[in-house]
């Protein structure tokens, strides 16, 4: 295994909000679909055997006006439909005997939904790799490939190393590998800055759980939300701004080739042109708390901007096609004697163990 990085889960995985996810969101039939909800159960289990804190502290996902409602009630059917368990409609009185503090006029709750922390995941994780006899050479970029009838040959910071087969899961930098193995260019990897808030210690009461507004179907983010960590901090966010740099988690920090890789794609411009009222919100929320405060106060009206501090941030490596379109699903594509996980936002942490063992179904079909 080689890794970029000097430890494994550096990026995405260990800056993401460490929700285990149920499956509630996808389009039935889709990967994130098939792929979260099973992922999810083999994480429960995996943490269980490995002795990683993982808690289902529940999720409500709560429509605040009737306009609303028929989003979530497809939210509900989706989520039925992908097999996730306990799903629960909540009337208005019912919210507060899961969420005391939180209002709405209706939402679902997810029991099965939960929290763990990824980067305990990817370590131990890695400690498997080890005991099964295999290598992690940290700090060890891959720079190029080379393939022949039989092998395909990955060029990297120490050298070179030779295999039948290769799998390429290179989050904000996948595009760039697979084109240069020959895959083609779209879709394309647009890093969005996320930033986060988190609530004062003494705030903390206001939420047991997890809390979602009903997300835009056309998006795919889930909006400002609520959620708490293992270690017991409350998070709000994230906001999603188009970030200058591939793998900074500052706004301050540009690398020109990630910049222009980004404003040279003309999916980047055909977004714009379309959600740029959005881009502006987000831009607001990402530096005002009142902002982000009265956001989430829709729904936890307790919640005011002086219960705010300023917390992590992480990059979330977006897939966009040519089109414009923001990529909903996991991309796996295919060059010669390799495979490439080409597009893995959330909720491919929930959805790891799941994902490997498709790519290792897809190379033993392949063998």
């Amino acid at each position: 295994m080689l890794e970029k990085e000097p430890e494994v889960g550096f990026h995405q995985t260990g800056h993401n909000s460490g929700v285990i996810h149920a499956g509630i969101y996808y389009t039935p039939g889709s990967l994130k679909a098939r792929l979260c909800s099973a992922g999810a159960r083999d994480l429960y289990a995996y943490c269980d055997e490995h002795g990683i804190p993982a808690e289902r502290c529940g999720k409500v996902i709560v429509a605040t006006s009737k306009e609303e409602l028929p989003r979530l009630e497809e939210l509900d059917r989706r989520g039925r439909a992908n097999g996730v368990p306990g799903l629960r409609w909540l009337r208005e009185h019912e919210i507060p005997d899961v969420e005391p503090h939180c209002r709405g006029c209706a939402a679902l709750y997810s029991p099965f939904t939960g929290i763990v922390d990824f980067r305990a995941v990817a370590r131990s994780l890695a400690g498997d790799v080890r005991d099964a006899g295999g290598r992690i050479l940290t700090n060890c970029a891959v720079t190029g490939t080379r393939t022949n009838d039989r092998r395909i040959t990955v060029e990297h910071a120490r050298g070179q190393a030779t295999a039948r087969r290769a799998v390429f899961c290179a989050g904000a930098w996948s595009d760039r590998l697979a084109v240069a193995a020959g895959a083609p260019p779209d879709p394309r990897i647009v890093p969005f800055w996320g930033g986060y808030f988190k609530l004062r210690p003494e705030r903390r009461h206001l939420v047991h759980s997890l809390i979602y507004p009903v997300p835009d179907p056309e998006l795919p983010f889930l909006g400002a939300h609520l959620t708490r960590h293992v270690n017991g901090e409350i998070l709000l966010g994230p906001t999603a701004l188009i970030a200058g740099a591939r793998g900074s988690y500052s706004l301050k920090r540009v690398v020109a080739r990630d910049v222009l890789s980004t404003v040279a794609w003309p999916g980047t411009w055909r977004m714009a042109a379309h959600w740029w009222r959005t881009g502006l919100g987000e831009l607001h929320r990402s530096f005002a708390k009142r902002a982000l405060a009265s956001e989430v106060a829709r729904f936890v009206p307790e919640i005011t901007s002086r219960d705010l501090l300023r917390g992590p941030a992480g990059v979330r490596a977006q897939a966009l096609a040519r089109n414009g379109r923001l990529v909903d699903d996991f991309v796996i594509s295919r060059t010669e004697r390799a495979l490439h996980v080409r597009n893995a936002p959330s909720p491919a942490a929930t959805s790891s163990l799941a994902i490997a063992r498709m790519v290792l179904n897809e190379l033993s079909e392949e063998s």
